[in-house]
Order: structure tokens, then C-alpha cells, then sequence
């Protein structure tokens, strides 16, 4: 929730608690910054930095700027994940 500042550090330490799972070892990572409707949302830099996707180094991740009541971003979010899986080995 790109608008919710609040629990974005919590939201981290989740993600980062996922992926340190064995299941999720080689998994790819696609990031929906949603509710970019709204004044207030972080947008994808801001929400890159604050959920710290840089420091993924030997993982694929890409964040995509949405907007899910208008549909907006979410096709180039779900392109960019079957383009990957397609070039996974």
C-alpha cells in the first residue's frame, strides 16, 4: 500500500523474511506500488528505498507504480513477470 507510511517498515521485514525462506530461495520479485491515485503515496523510488530492493543483489526484482481500481501499471507489472519467468533457466 504505496500510501500507507505507517507500516511500510513492517511491510519490509516481512518481505525480507519471505525471501529469506528456502521456498523463495531463486524466486523473482515483483513489487506492486498500488494506490498511486491516492496525493499522499510514496511513489516506486521512494517505496524502493524504504523496502530496500537494492540490497537484493542476486535476485530479479522489479517494482511497478499501480493503480488497481483504474488498472493502471498492472499489465506492464504482469508483462515484465512472464518475460522473466520465460528467460528463467
Amino acid at each position: 500500500d504505496s500510501n500507507d507510511r505507517e507500516r511500510v517498515g513492517e511491510a519490509r521485514e516481512e518481505l525480507f523474511r519471505m525471501l529469506n525462506e528456502d521456498e523463495l530461495r531463486d524466486a523473482i520479485l515483483l513489487v506492486f506500488a498500488n494506490k498511486q491515485d491516492l496525493p499522499n503515496a510514496m511513489n516506486a523510488a521512494e517505496i524502493t528505498d524504504k523496502l530496500g530492493l537494492h540490497s537484493l543483489r542476486n535476485r530479479q526484482w522489479f517494482i511497478q507504480a499501480t493503480c488497481a481500481t483504474s488498472g493502471d501499471g498492472l499489465y506492464e507489472g504482469l508483462d515484465w513477470l512472464s518475460n522473466s519467468l520465460k528467460k528463467k533457466p
